[in-house]
């Protein structure tokens, strides 16, 4: 199976997801977003894909999203595009496609709704919380 990851290594969330791809027996193509920023069309494609709105694929913590003032209400899609675009750290992360889906995947575990149930064994995140049983299983 195919799959796409707009990840950052320094994010626990993100490392979480690909560690669950992973797990699942994909290896997925690992776009580096801070490095390689979505253009503006495939991130209103991504956000569209996953059922969210632009202002709910903003990320404000540790970022310029206070400074720039991106709370203003009036900013419309376009403008908030242009800024996540301009500065990626402002994209909400990890988004992952799949044939079965597009997910913004916070929490992490939200990537098995679009991975096949083909896990090689049990998983727990990063911080100890189980993910997948010694049945291969999903637990929460």
């Amino acid at each position: 199976m195919d799959a796409i990851i707009y990840h950052n290594a320094r994010c626990g969330t993100s490392r979480n997801t690909l560690a669950l791809i992973r797990n699942a027996g994909i290896e997925p193509t690992v776009v580096d977003y801070l490095a390689s920023p979505p253009t503006k069309e495939e991130l209103r494609a991504l956000i569209a894909a996953a059922g969210l709105t632009v202002r709910t694929a903003l990320r404000e913590k540790d970022t310029p999203y206070a400074a720039l003032g991106l709370d203003n209400p009036a900013l419309s899609d376009e403008t908030l595009l242009d800024h996540m675009v301009a500065e990626p750290i402002l994209i909400n992360r990890p988004f992952v496609t799949t044939p079965l889906g597009t997910r913004l995947c916070r929490p992490s575990e939200t990537v098995l709704e679009i991975l096949p149930d083909t896990h090689g064994g049990p998983f727990a995140k990063e911080d100890g919380e189980k993910v997948i049983g010694d049945d291969g299983k999903r637990l929460l």
